[in-house]
C-alpha cells in the first residue's frame, strides 16, 4: 500500500488527535527505519524513547516470543515470574524496595500521585493532599496528569480537572517553597524537563527540594518516564543527582517498544498501597514482563550505560563543533539532547532533517530534540550528523 493510500484510509478511519509527519513507515533494524515506498531513515527518535535497544532487536524478540508460547497473560491474582523477575532488578540496581507494574507513563504517575496522597491520608488524614510540580512540565494526558503537568497550554477543554496541584518555578527553591503549605503531600519533579524543551534541573535545586522534603515529611516523587532506563547515562537519572527518591515512575524504554510502565516505592513508603487500593488488568503482565527483562539485561551493565554517556558526548561534540550559527547551543545528557536553534527557524529545519532522511523530535519551544536507540552504532550516527551538518550549516 502507498503512503497516499495508506493516508487515505487513516484520514477515514482513525481519530485526528495527532500532527503526523508525512512518513508510514514499515519495518526497521538497528537505528534504521524504512517507510512504505522504501525510502530509508536514520532514526534519532526510538518512538520518543521508547525502543531503546533499537528495531529488531533479537533478545527482546526472542524474550516475548518464548514468553508468548507460555504464557501471554494472567490476572494479578496470580504470581509469574517474569513479573518478580523484572521487580527484583530495579529493585536491586536502584536500592528502592517495591514496583507496581502498569501500562504507560501517564498511569505510573497516575499511581505515584495516589501513594502519595495515600501515604499523607495515612499518617495525617484529610486535607494533606496537594502536589507541587515545576512549571514547564509534563506528567501525561490523563485529566489528573495533565493538571500536574505545569503548561497553562494543557489545561484547556476537559474541565473539571483533578484538584490538589501547585507549580513553582524550576531551579528556584524559593518559589517552591512559597508553593508549599500546610495541604502538601509531596513534590514531583523531571530531573529533565523533556516536553519542555530538554531542560535538566540544577543539582543543587534538586537537593535543596529533598532537604525540603524531608524537613516537612513530604514525599519526593520523580517522575523518569522519558529519563529512566539508561537514557542518560545511568539506569535513572536520579543516581546521576545522588538524590534517594521516595517514589519513582517509569514506562517508555522499559518494555523496549512494548508497552509498560512502573512505579517504585522507598521502604519509607513501600506498604502504602495494599491490597485493593490499587490495580490494573494488564500491569505485570508475563508476556510484556519478559521483554522488560531482556531489556534490563542490556540496560543494567556498566559498560551499555558508559556507552551511552560516551554517544551523547560525542553527539554534542560534533554538533556543536559544526560551527553554524543556527545552532544555539545543546542541552540534555547522555542520549537525551536538545539542539537549540531559534523558534521561527525549528520547524523548517525539522523538515529538512527529514526529507534527508534523518528522523527527529521537537521540544520546548526551540528544542530539536534527539532520543536514538541506546544502542545506536557510530556509523548511523556519523550519517545523521553529515545530514544535519548540511542542514545546518547552509
Amino acid at each position: 500500500m502507498t503512503y497516499h493510500e495508506l493516508k487515505e484510509q487513516e484520514n477515514q478511519y482513525v481519530m485526528n488527535t495527532y500532527g503526523r509527519f508525512d512518513i508510514a513507515l514499515d519495518h526497521g533494524n538497528g537505528a534504521q527505519l524504512w517507510d512504505v515506498e522504501g525510502k530509508r531513515y536514520i532514526d534519532l527518535t526510538s518512538g520518543i524513547g521508547v525502543c531503546c535497544l533499537g528495531y529488531n532487536n533479537e533478545k527482546i524478540i526472542d524474550a516475548i516470543t518464548t514468553q508468548a508460547h507460555k504464557l501471554m497473560h494472567v490476572s494479578n491474582l496470580f504470581t509469574t515470574e517474569p513479573m518478580v523477575q523484572a521487580a527484583k532488578t530495579l529493585c536491586t540496581q536502584t536500592g528502592m524496595s517495591k514496583v507496581f507494574f502498569s501500562n504507560s507513563g501517564a498511569e505510573s504517575n497516575e499511581g505515584m500521585i495516589k501513594l502519595a496522597r495515600k501515604y499523607s491520608y495515612d499518617k495525617y488524614g484529610e486535607g494533606r493532599a496537594e502536589i507541587v510540580t515545576l512549571y514547564n512540565s509534563f506528567h501525561g494526558r490523563t485529566i489528573t496528569t495533565l493538571k500536574a503537568t505545569g503548561q497553562d497550554k494543557f489545561h484547556q477543554y476537559f474541565f473539571p480537572f483533578t484538584e490538589g496541584f501547585a507549580y513553582a518555578n524550576a531551579n528556584d527553591i524559593d518559589s517552591v517553597k512559597a508553593a508549599v503549605n500546610g495541604h502538601t503531600c509531596a513534590i514531583m519533579m523531571e530531573l529533565i524537563q523533556g516536553e519542555g524543551g530538554v531542560l535538566p534541573l540544577d543539582p543543587d535545586f534538586v537537593h535543596q527540594v529533598e532537604a525540603l522534603c524531608r524537613e516537612n515529611d513530604l514525599l519526593l516523587l520523580i517522575d523518569e518516564v522519558q529519563t529512566g532506563i539508561g537514557r542518560t547515562g545511568s539506569l535513572f537519572c536520579f543516581q546521576q543527582y545522588g538524590i534517594k527518591p521516595d517514589v519513582v515512575s517509569m514506562a517508555k524504554g522499559l518494555g523496549g517498544g512494548v508497552p509498560i510502565g512502573a512505579v517504585m516505592a522507598a521502604d519509607t513508603c513501600d506498604t502504602v498501597l495494599g491490597p485493593g487500593t490499587h490495580a490494573t488488568t494488564f500491569g505485570g503482565t508475563p508476556m510484556i514482563c519478559a521483554a522488560a527483562n531482556a531489556v534490563l539485561s542490556e540496560v543494567t551493565q556498566p559498560e551499555f550505560l558508559k556507552s551511552v554517556t560516551e554517544k551523547g558526548e560525542y553527539l554534542k561534540a560534533k554538533i556543536l563543533g559544526f560551527g553554524s550559527d543556527k545552532v544555539k547551543d545543546v542541552r540534555g545528557m547522555g542520549l537525551m539532547l536538545g539542539i537549540v536553534v531559534d523558534a521561527d527557524a525549528r520547524a523548517a529545519l525539522v523538515k529538512e532533517i527529514m526529507d534527508a532522511g534523518v528522523l527527529v523530535l521537537t521540544a520546548g519551544t526551540n528544542a530539536i530534540r534527539l532520543l536514538p536507540p541506546l544502542s545506536i552504532s557510530y556509523e548511523e550516527m556519523d550519517e545523521a550528523l553529515a545530514v544535519m551538518q548540511k542542514v545546518f550549516c547552509k
